[in-house]
């Protein structure tokens, strides 16, 4: 499949894919569940030998083959984020990964902001808006201010893990579904099949721009 997006995409084109790392946390949905049923004692200690991000080899999570393809692909980049890096392959993935704030998951200052003034498109394969990884770009611009919330997560301090703590804005993918019904709606989705798979291509400026209008009305805000 990547060979066959590479293709379409000519050299010129860039391949971006999450690479994200949600069990790198002690609040995720993939933390609490790995930990679910433990004793206090037990979870202390896991939670003492929990590794540290390394961008070269910590295996991305919930994120697909292609995705972990395209990470482990020779000439691949990626970004530093310790809990939602990017990877990307082609002409402009060095570009597009670098400069991936350490307390900026998915804002101005992630690669998402770089795909959004380079008018990328998202394609969706066999999955529904709840797992877009774009959208979470809105929740950066809809307010002025955005709620925030503290975040963990392992990094390497000195050759040793270390638990480091930081604030970011508050996502939320729990209405990310129903977001996209309205954006089937009034965006230019392309639907089809990648495979036997059914998808969507989207053009990300403008699901982003009608994501902020929507995330400010549905919210309350």
């Amino acid at each position: 499949m990547a060979g066959a997006l590479g293709d379409v995409l000519g050299p010129e084109g860039t391949i971006v894919v999450p690479t994200g790392t949600a069990e790198n946390s002690d609040t995720s949905r993939a933390y609490l569940e790995r930990t679910k049923g433990m004793s206090s004692a037990e979870r202390e200690r896991f939670h003492r030998s929990m590794p540290a991000f390394d961008r070269s080899s910590t295996p991305s999570t919930g994120m697909g083959v292609l995705s972990e393809h395209i990470r482990t692909s020779p000439g691949a980049w990626r970004s530093g984020h310790p809990q939602t890096s990017f990877a990307a392959l082609g002409a402009n993935a060095a570009y597009i990964t670098a400069g991936h704030a350490a307390d900026c998951h998915l804002g101005e200052r992630s690669p998402l902001a770089k795909l959004y003034e380079a008018e990328a498109d998202i394609l969706l394969i066999g999955v529904g808006y709840e797992r877009c990884t774009a959208l979470h770009l809105a929740e950066y611009r809809y307010l002025p201010a955005p709620p925030t919330r503290t975040y963990r997560c392992v990094v390497e301090r000195g050759g040793r893990p270390v638990w480091w703590e930081y604030e970011d804005v508050a996502l939320d993918d729990g209405d990310f579904a129903a977001l996209g019904r309205a954006l089937d709606r009034t965006c230019p989705v392309v639907k089809g099949r990648v495979g036997r798979a059914g998808s969507r291509r989207v053009p990300l400026k403008a699901a982003v721009e009608f994501a902020c209008a929507w995330l400010a009305d549905a919210r309350g805000c």
